[in-house]
């Protein structure tokens, strides 16, 4: 398998078909663990990256599980192909741009991957389409499990799972959830929730995790602190609120709907035909303007168009598939002229049929 066959496929998160989907993108569960014979990352020398790397891999490979994923090198891979696996979640902003050796296993359904010398020696992730925290908890339990036996971590007694960053410490689990609020946004009570999340030790960031930006009314969710808690009680401090935002969301969606049916109904159908007829288009307007049309889409105010084309072209339209798709690098000029073409032939209406039906 390569990275060009990935651009022909849809990761299941993308597919829009788990529970509560038309909210909650993806539930995604991350470990964090580190090998005992190494010294942690920040006290690595490039000898001890390769040697960690090397050792780590092959005794990964002999794990069944692993054995039937791809390898990737992603140090030997380039900027564009790193950033790729970025922009579909398969490995984090910092693997891709650390120095060293570094790799990645990526199951070929892309439901989990595992990072090799990112921040800790290793990244288990496992992500799963809607709010589904006990199926990616399962998995990437039974995955952690499987390493444990090639692998001897490193542990402490009193502490648990020893990881370089404090706030991973104990079980190294991070849980986060990817929720698409686009009415909280519109009626500007975003930021209310935002300040009650803070509040529990909930961290808000955007469609990238840690360090990025909000695009497209995309937001992630995630514990802050992990030491001190099991897992059930981590998976249940997320697994208990996002219900509640859900809640909001919906009510905000409704109160729009009861206030402004019409004029929403205007900027969805002004946002899908600018999608079709841009001359050029950023990643950023595509974002903003595609958040429009999902929404409109839920609330059955445009019919041209489903959610999983909507969310196939969210990931689809960012900078380095673009190029993966194009087959060749193009400069920022190029790719807002390649995405609009791109848009346009996604999303091309037979003649005389409205949007409407």
């Amino acid at each position: 398998m390569s990275l060009e066959r990935f651009a022909n496929q849809v990761g299941p998160w993308m597919r829009g078909t788990g529970p509560q989907s038309d909210i909650v993108i993806s539930s995604r569960v991350r470990l964090a663990r580190n090998v005992a014979e190494f010294p942690f990352m920040m006290r690595c020398n490039d000898i001890d990256r390769a040697n960690l790397e090397a050792s780590v891999s092959r005794r990964l490979r002999e794990i069944p599980l692993l054995g039937e994923c791809e390898y990737f090198n992603v140090s030997s891979l380039k900027p564009v192909d790193r950033q790729y696996l970025v922009e579909r979640q398969l490995i984090s902003r910092e693997l891709a741009d650390n120095n060293g050796a570094r790799g990645v296993f990526v199951d070929r359904d892309e439901s989990f991957s595992v990072m090799i010398n990112e921040e800790d020696h290793l990244r288990l992730q496992v992500m799963r389409s809607g709010l589904d925290f006990e199926a990616a908890w399962d998995q990437i339990n039974a995955l952690d499990d499987a390493i444990d036996e090639k692998i001897c971590y490193a542990f402490h007694p009193q502490y648990g799972y020893l990881t370089a960053c404090p706030t991973n410490v104990g079980t190294g689990m991070r849980v986060s959830v990817m929720l698409h609020l686009p009415a909280l946004v519109l009626t500007k009570q975003i930021e209310k929730v935002f300040r009650s999340l803070q509040k529990i030790n909930l961290a808000v960031r955007g469609l990238y995790g840690e360090g990025s930006q909000a695009m497209g009314d995309f937001y992630q969710i995630s514990n802050q602190l992990t030491l001190g808690k099991s897992e059930y009680e981590l998976l249940k401090q997320v697994g208990d609120v996002v219900p509640v935002i859900i809640s909001y969301e919906r009510k905000a969606r409704q109160f729009l709907l009861d206030g402004s049916r019409e004029d929403l109904q205007r900027q969805v159908l002004k946002a899908y035909a600018t999608l079709q007829r841009s001359g050029q288009i950023s990643s950023e307007e595509t974002m903003h303007l595609l958040s429009k049309v999902r929404l409109g889409i839920n609330l059955e105010l445009i019919q041209a168009i489903d959610i999983p084309t909507i969310n196939r072209l969210f990931v689809h339209t960012q900078p380095a598939h673009l190029q993966k798709l194009r087959g060749s690098e193009m400069d920022t000029a190029q790719r807002n002229k390649a995405r609009a073409n791109y848009l346009h032939s996604q999303l091309e209406q037979p003649s005389g049929d409205s949007p409407l039906s």
